[in-house]
């Protein structure tokens, strides 16, 4: 392996940068995660249920967005993944 020093300097980037994204992500799982339990344990029936399935669904689409922002994951990706929670959400 060369042992120039911008070598060394980016695989201590890329382990930085690893690690970062690699909250991001678990971020997102969790949230989304979260939500899915939800809307299946709660369902859409009254307006209480609504109204908390609504905070969940807002935390998680600003999860997706911030990782979309900061190139953790594809923009289509996000969109597909915010897509997935709306639809559980209307179903």
């Amino acid at each position: 392996m060369n042992k120039k020093n911008s070598v060394l300097k980016r695989i201590r980037t890329n382990e930085r940068n690893k690690a970062s994204n690699r909250s991001y992500k678990q971020m997102i799982k969790t949230t989304m995660k979260a939500f899915l339990i939800a809307v299946k344990n709660k369902g859409a029936n009254n307006s209480e249920d609504l109204k908390e399935l609504n905070i969940l669904l807002n935390s998680a689409y600003s999860k997706i967005d911030k990782a979309v922002k900061k190139n953790v994951i594809h923009k289509n990706t996000g969109a597909r993944k915010k897509s997935l929670l709306a639809k559980h959400l209307s179903n």
